[in-house]
């Protein structure tokens, strides 16, 4: 496992913890908001909080010369994803849904490796793998199991942007804090997806205390603190082997859709679940990685100074 200091372990167990209970509060608003309108409502909030908190902090301003990536970080890393996400939950079934999403650190190892020059070794590759049978596992058990159609595509490229997001965050990180960069990112993010908000003042007036609730809590947790707190996990070790903590996320995902919507899970899961915490103890426990790029060096740096 990586070497991280117990701050970073207590915000990456946030992290993973709040963005699981993501998928809950998604479906709980869009009982009455759009996926679009959802998404947006989502990330002002999101953008108010970290606008607070840069006032307080004093945040740098971006250099010119890295404004354009900022502007594309925001573009696939906020707008796309969000959008997709909240589209495909209404289009997909959960089990398809849920293995697509899965899909995300399968593509940022490989980006990792072809950008950053990180390598996994053959057990971390392995673990990667069976990681993504577990939650392959899980998704038959969903209810309508796994049924592919062609808005699958659009999950599919929404855990690609993923993937593409961390890695820009990697080579952001080494010029911006954690906190500074997903400011900017959500708010250029936020700022791209304002076209798509048609009806939304008429949405928000209308719709029930409860979902909009469910969205302030996405905007505030999921949304600004857990993608602060992710960036700092993401500063502090090797992308393609941070990613594959992803996996708990579906594992966390059902437990919390039994309380909060009582959605009873399949005994399958369970093991589905087993299985994909597995695989990720064997890429963090025995997949050693070969360390080779800057970002690599830094992290592991920044490891014995934090």
């Amino acid at each position: 496992m990586p070497r991280f200091t117990s701050r970073t372990l207590a915000l990456l167990a946030f992290t993973l913890v709040v963005w699981a209970s993501a998928f809950a509060g998604i479906r709980a608003g869009l009982r009455a908001y759009s996926p679009a309108n959802l998404a947006i409502l989502r990330f002002l909030i999101a953008s108010l909080v970290l606008a607070v908190y840069a006032a307080v902090a004093h945040f740098r301003r971006p250099e010119l010369r890295d404004i354009p990536g900022l502007i594309f970080s925001g573009a696939v890393g906020i707008s796309f994803y969000n959008l997709a996400i909240n589209y495909g939950e209404t289009r997909v079934t959960a089990g398809a849904a849920s293995m697509l999403i899965a899909s995300a650190p399968i593509w940022t190892a490989l980006a990792a490796r072809v950008f950053l020059h990180e390598r996994l070794s053959a057990v971390g590759w392995l673990g990667i793998l069976v990681s993504f049978a577990g939650i392959a596992l899980i998704a038959s058990g969903e209810s309508g199991g796994i049924r592919l159609s062609a808005q699958a595509l659009v999950l599919l490229a929404a855990a690609m942007s993923s993937a593409v997001y961390m890695i820009l965050q990697k080579r952001y990180l080494m010029r911006y804090s954690a906190l500074e960069l997903t400011a900017y990112s959500v708010w250029f993010g936020t700022a791209l997806m304002l076209p798509f908000g048609s009806g939304l003042t008429q949405t928000v007036r209308a719709a029930p205390l409860s979902a909009t609730l469910a969205v302030v809590y996405l905007g505030v947790f999921p949304g600004a603190l857990a993608y602060a707190a992710w960036a700092y996990v993401l500063s502090h070790g090797a992308a393609g082997r941070v990613a594959t903590f992803l996996y708990v996320i579906p594992v966390l995902a059902i437990g919390i859709a039994w309380l909060w919507l009582r959605e009873v899970p399949a005994p399958v899961s369970f093991v589905g679940g087993a299985i994909a915490l597995a695989g990720v103890c064997l890429v963090n426990l025995w997949g050693k990685p070969r360390v080779g790029s800057r970002e690599e060096r830094a992290a592991a740096k920044k490891l014995g100074a934090a």
